[in-house]
């Protein structure tokens, strides 16, 4: 089999060289570690990793799994020029042997696609927060890119020799690169290939690194600034509305319309610009064709929004609550059709 098995470690503890262990026994010769900055305490765990076969690359400081993982890709490349291909795994004790091995010989019959050890996330051990996090990702996935991922935060992957320097130019340095390197496969039309494996928590998932609040903020990089882009339209907005009513004379209906509609030409402006240059980072299109676009959609989306709170005006609620349920499910509407249509890449 001439497939290397790539293993991205921070602090790791004993379970790290149990599996380094029984790879070897199970015939598999290829082998790097990466140690991402762990603790000199683990160090031990790195030398009998060494000792065992391995080869064992060190960063100097955390550098995030991303990093690690393109680090590990290199050393493979350089210490078994001849490879087929790399298997992603995590050392934690999440991965079993026999479900490497069977990613491992998937890749060997795949020249052009990606290999996803996917898991089952009904079973009543899986932790709530890993259940959810899943499901969600795998929807935004779908949502986001068009194709199906029923396991999109899944560690263990196998990336054929041809897909090297593909994998070696995504971005992200941390648990943002896994994702990242899903939506570039996605775009490049690169095939995703499922392979069911056993879902594994060991302690409640209690050894990971995964930090909720800033990795979850790197992962879902693009929708955060979305949101913030249009909150801070709204309230530009509002202040140019309030701004525009204190300059006119009256409160006469034409002047009301003139606030209203100078405010929101101002604030869609200004909103199609940060969209395009910061929430999506997408100027290599002609900004005539993506303001074409954006127009469309801010006009239907002002159409859509007046209609179904006049179509909703019926149910018993203030009608300024029924405005701001129908302008939410624009809003996360808006974010796909921008992301796939108005901003596309």
């Amino acid at each position: 089999m001439n497939i290397a098995v790539l293993i991205p470690s921070l602090d790791p503890n004993e379970r790290l060289g149990t599996l380094v262990s029984a790879l070897r026994q199970r015939g598999v010769t290829q082998l790097v570690v990466i140690d991402d900055g762990s603790a000199a305490r683990t160090q031990p765990i790195f030398d009998l990793c060494a000792s065992l076969g391995c080869i064992v690359v060190h960063h100097d400081r955390n550098r995030g799994k991303g990093e690690a993982l393109r680090t590990g890709l290199r050393a493979a490349r350089e210490h078994f020029p001849n490879l087929a291909g790399v298997v992603t795994a995590d050392g934690d004790g999440q991965h079993r042997v026999n479900d490497i091995l069977r990613v491992a010989h998937a890749l060997e019959t795949t020249a052009s696609g990606l290999i996803l050890g996917t898991r089952d996330f009904s079973g009543s051990h899986v932790p709530f927060r890993s259940r959810f996090g899943n499901r969600f990702s795998s929807l935004f996935f779908r949502l986001s890119a068009g194709v199906s991922c029923p396991d999109t935060q899944t560690g263990l992957r196998g990336i054929p020799a041809a897909l090297f320097d593909f994998a070696l130019s995504v971005s992200g340095s941390r648990y943002e690169y896994e994702m990242n390197l899903l939506f570039s496969a996605a775009q490049q039309h690169i095939p995703l290939r499922y392979i069911p494996i056993e879902t594994v928590y060991e302690d409640n998932n209690s050894v990971s690194h995964f930090r909720p609040l800033r990795d979850s903020a790197r992962i879902y990089a693009a929708p955060l600034r979305f949101a913030i882009a249009s909150l801070s339209s709204f309230f530009i907005d509002i202040l140019l509305f309030s701004l525009f009513a204190l300059l006119l004379p009256s409160r006469t209906a034409q002047a009301i319309l003139t606030a209203t509609f100078g405010a929101r030409v101002c604030s869609g402006i200004y909103n199609f610009l940060l969209n395009r240059h910061w929430s999506f980072s997408s100027t290599r299109d002609s900004w005539h064709a993506q303001g074409i676009r954006y127009l469309i959609l801010f006009l239907c989306q002002m159409l859509v929004s007046g209609s179904a709170v006049w179509l909703l005006s019926f149910l018993p609620l203030p009608l300024t609550l029924i405005k701001i349920l129908v302008d939410t499910i624009l809003f996360c509407i808006s974010y796909f059709i921008q992301h796939n249509w108005v901003f596309r890449k």
